[in-house]
């Protein structure tokens, strides 16, 4: 009898659709309060989980899901380096 593995699930923040955590992009916040994308998941820091789109990382700017989930203020130079991020993963 083979036991079939469960794919772990997770929130995206801007549009709160719950998806495998693979199909997700993990956006971490370090100990020193850098903001960056987690490419491998496994980085050490509090994770916030985004559809790889542009309709939901533009509502997550607006909507400030970003700000409430790591408890601080970004500045639009972060989101502008996370848009050009998810910009070379797209191209991939």
């Amino acid at each position: 009898m083979t036991t079939v593995k469960k794919q772990p699930q997770r929130q995206c923040i801007a549009c709160g659709e719950m998806k495998n955590k693979n199909e997700l992009l993990r956006i971490l916040k370090t100990v020193d309060d850098e903001i960056i994308i987690d490419r491998t998941g496994k980085k050490n820091g509090r994770g916030a989980y985004i559809c790889n789109s542009k309709d939901c990382f533009k509502k997550a700017i607006t909507s400030k899901c970003l700000e409430k989930s790591f408890k601080m203020a970004i500045n639009s130079d972060i989101y502008e380096t996370l848009a050009k991020e998810m910009e070379q993963l797209e191209d991939r």
